[in-house]
């Protein structure tokens, strides 16, 4: 298994035993034995402990998701059952389970480029590593993360789960006749990072991407099949380059066209519909809580 970066050319290898299932990440860092001489934290499997520990994210024993948030509860409950819902009256997702709940089996995730940053400090250069990672589900849903770490390994998590709270949906529609599945964007639209301007164009059926090679990555992982791009700017980097294109795919929602005028039927809110249920789950959790922690003061009476 194989985990390819843009830019650098940079490719992670993996062993069958380590090799992901799919919609989940690994990094490409699992099992490591330490090299050290005993002398580490063994639960950690750094470089001491003689590799007695895993050095990675350790999925083997996932843990249950306890929601911190009204609309994280609302979603293990079961009483939102789309991510349209949310993205109807623009909620913000804090947790990226909420996405994996809907969309752990057909999400995929690559990682676009690793690029070292360094910081100078008085003890000298501080060097650490930045990771832009995209998520889609080729079927109208694309993220977009960054996060800069130490490691390698906690740059690429941490950018993963950035993207997934980032996620966003994409509009698609026809070039001309209006036949088959949607396929191109609806209308031409731009987007803008740092000195990258990054425009998409509609395109007839069998046109296929043209765009450059990152890029092309982003709008596959999207659901988009046929499009012509246009970008101007200092396009050789990258992470501004992916970050134009990702804000001219969200901006495909930014406006209703024609087709769309009809009736609006409005709604509540799902956080003032469920809000008795909120209110009761919540007094019940700190009931438990309480009594959680006036247990131990029992027994040692």
């Amino acid at each position: 298994y194989q985990r390819r970066v843009h830019g650098d050319s940079v490719f992670v290898n993996m062993s069958e035993q380590q090799k992901p299932a799919e919609g989940q990440f690994e990094g490409g860092f699992g099992e490591r034995r330490g090299r050290g001489r005993g002398r580490g934290r063994g639960d950690r499997g750094g470089r001491g402990g003689r590799g007695r520990g895993r050095r990675g994210r350790g999925d083997d024993g996932q843990k249950d998701w306890v929601p911190v948030t009204k609309l994280g509860r609302l979603v293990k409950d079961g009483k939102i059952k789309s991510l349209e819902e949310i993205y109807l009256f623009s909620l913000p997702i804090k947790e990226f389970e909420i996405v994996d709940h809907f969309l752990k089996s057909v999400l995929k995730d690559e990682v676009m480029r690793i690029a070292p940053v360094q910081k100078q400090t008085q003890a000298g250069q501080r060097t650490r590593f930045k990771a832009w990672v995209i998520v889609g589900d080729g079927r109208g849903h694309i993220g977009l993360g960054s996060k800069c770490s130490s490691e390698v390994a906690n740059a690429i998590r941490g950018a993963l789960v950035d993207a997934k709270t980032a996620l966003v949906p994409v509009r698609v529609g026809y070039w001309g006749s209006r036949f088959g599945e949607p396929h191109t964007v609806p209308q031409k639209v731009s987007g803008k990072c740092g000195s990258v301007n990054f425009r998409l164009i509609p395109a007839p059926r069998g046109t296929g991407i043209v765009a450059a090679k990152a890029t092309r990555k982003l709008l596959h992982a999207a659901g988009i099949q046929d499009v012509y791009s246009c970008s101007t700017g200092k396009t050789k980097t990258v992470g501004n380059f992916v970050g134009a294109a990702f804000k001219a795919l969200a901006s495909t929602y930014s406006y209703l066209s024609p087709e769309q005028w009809g009736h609006t039927k409005y709604s509540k809110n799902p956080l003032q519909e469920w809000s008795d249920f909120l209110k009761e789950s919540k007094s019940a959790k700190d009931a438990a809580t309480k009594q959680q922690a006036r247990k131990p003061k029992a027994e040692r009476s």
